[in-house]
């Protein structure tokens, strides 16, 4: 996820696109690097159109949304149902529908331009507290109950949150750290507050800030496979809608 692969893909995209067009005119042997590039060009166009307004596929790369996605985890992501945005500069250009609390969201944080995914808990203009671990928005205590079908790590708790119209696992530890202690912030508008299901343990909006809207991606909806490791075969036991 450090490397921009939409950028890429859309400059080669272009540059094959522009052979296609020449080769229209010139009519370059297939064996040439032209009639090549050109001939690349139809896939290429079902590849970034499929990718940039429809779904893309992405991998987990760290624990901070335990237990709900884990690492290896392969999940698609929703790239329309925010609204349809230009490529590379997510620029948006057709609104469609706003996210709502509990989605799990991919987007690029204020301080860098790379992705992330975590979990949309403030809408614009609520207010966010976390005392002792426990989730209070505008006022409102969000129900946590234990859930003891998924193994937590060690000194953690899973729990099952609600958070109004949706619930949720997630992993909190029983000694709340810093994160999780005393906290509170207030939604700008225009913005969300993005947090890890794994609440001791991500890097979230309590670290960097609420995320603008032009920085969002798309709304992580499935996963399909689980594979974290090349010496294992991939798995489809994980495969299905994520809450």
């Amino acid at each position: 996820m450090d490397f921009n692969f939409e950028l890429i893909l859309t400059v080669i995209f272009l540059l094959c696109g522009l052979c296609w067009l020449m080769n229209k005119s010139i009519r370059a042997d297939e064996d040439s690097l032209i009639g090549f590039l050109a001939s690349l060009a139809p896939v290429l166009g079902f590849v970034w159109v499929l990718r940039s307004f429809v779904a893309e596929p992405f991998q987990i790369p760290s624990k901070s949304m335990e237990p709900t996605l884990k690492v290896g985890d392969y999940i698609l992501v929703n790239k329309w149902v925010y609204g349809i945005r230009i490529p590379v500069l997510n620029t948006k250009l057709i609104d469609v529908s706003e996210p709502q609390r509990g989605d799990v969201m991919v987007f690029y944080p204020p301080h860098e331009d790379r992705y992330f995914i975590k979990r949309v808990i403030g809408l614009p203009g609520d207010k966010i507290n976390l005392i002792k671990g426990q989730l209070f928005i505008n006022g409102e205590k969000m129900v946590q109950q234990a859930y003891e079908d998924e193994p937590a790590a060690p000194r953690s708790v899973v729990m099952m949150e609600n958070l109004g119209e949706s619930e949720h696992l997630m992993q909190r530890r029983i000694q709340p750290t810093r994160l999780s202690l005393n906290f509170s912030a207030t939604v700008p508008d225009g913005h969300y507050f993005m947090i890890g299901d794994n609440r001791d343990n991500s890097s979230d909006s309590r670290v960097w800030g609420p995320v603008p809207e032009s920085r969002i991606v798309g709304k992580a909806f499935a996963r399909w496979m689980f594979w974290d490791s090349l010496f294992s075969l991939p798995s489809f036991e994980r495969a299905g809608k994520i809450q």
